[in-house]
């Protein structure tokens, strides 16, 4: 990745931070006369203690050296929460500057953990690497969301299958939600592999392609493993509601199971007994 495209993305990151906060939520007057919406540059640079001008190269994306303490008092002062704050430190620092190790032309998943997968029978299961390609998944997540194996290996990343395919979009009762937690994931991985030109081809491409992939990308939200509740509306089961949980998987290659759980207050799993035995 060009050092300009990093630049690029901290300078955009820092202004989306800075445009959802308003004065009263860090103890300012609102004042009038604010052309655009959130705080000033100025502000910011007066709650963290910095200069104004060294605020604006910052957020200006030019090529300045920053430290770690004063990251931290920006940090606190766009009250950014823990993925956000590593997202700053790896665009700021260059932590992410590290050789990403190769990604094989089709990674291959150990058989224990395929096991594991296969055994959470009533729990759709995806494991992805971290371009949110899927490298396997389960029965499970075959009947609820596609069978990825009528796919060609090349068109299994998650994040074009959102925008790309109907059974996505009807899938999910709000989308646009369900979208933003793998658009969170994705832009960890982004800021944590910045070297890897790869990632800034591919938001290139999706930009291009999805104007509603630009929009929600635009929004800068960043999570390593978010914890939502989803509801599906499944064109043969119906209503059905599963609480997402991301899980990281320890190893040489960088991999996430993603876990949807049948809501325990719903009749979720029933229904997809169902549906896996009728099929």
């Amino acid at each position: 990745m060009k050092p300009e495209a990093r630049l690029e993305a901290l300078s955009v990151f820092l202004k989306t931070k800075r445009a959802r906060l308003h004065p009263h939520m860090v103890g300012l007057p609102n004042g009038s006369r604010r052309r655009t919406p959130g705080l000033r540059r100025e502000e910011v640079a007066q709650l963290a203690g910095v200069s104004t001008t060294w605020y604006t190269w910052l957020e200006q994306g030019r090529d300045i050296k920053v430290s770690a303490s004063v990251l931290d008092a920006i940090a606190a002062t766009l009250q950014l929460n823990t993925d956000e704050r590593k997202y700053l430190y790896d665009l700021a620092l260059e932590t992410g500057f590290q050789t990403p190790p190769a990604l094989a032309e089709q990674t291959l998943i150990s058989p224990s953990l395929q096991k594991i997968v296969q055994e959470l029978r009533y729990c759709p299961a995806i494991i992805s690497d971290r371009r949110c390609h899927i490298v396997g998944w389960n029965a499970a997540a075959a009947h609820v969301f596609m069978d990825f194996a009528e796919l060609p290996h090349e068109q299994r990343n998650m994040i074009e299958l959102l925008f790309t395919k109907k059974e996505f979009k009807s899938l999910a009762v709000n989308w646009e939600h369900f979208v933003k937690g793998f658009l969170a994931i994705f832009r960890a991985y982004y800021g944590q592999y910045v070297t890897d030109p790869w990632y800034a081809q591919f938001i290139q491409n999706m930009s291009r392609a999805y104007p509603e992939f630009n929009e929600l990308w635009n929004q800068s939200e960043v999570s390593s493993a978010p914890e939502v509740l989803i509801e599906f509306r499944h064109a043969k089961a119906g209503k059905m509601l599963f609480d997402l949980t991301s899980l990281q998987v320890q190893g040489s290659v960088d991999l996430r199971c993603s876990i949807y759980t049948p809501n325990a207050q719903t009749s979720t799993e029933s229904k997809l007994q169902k549906l896996m035995e009728g099929s």
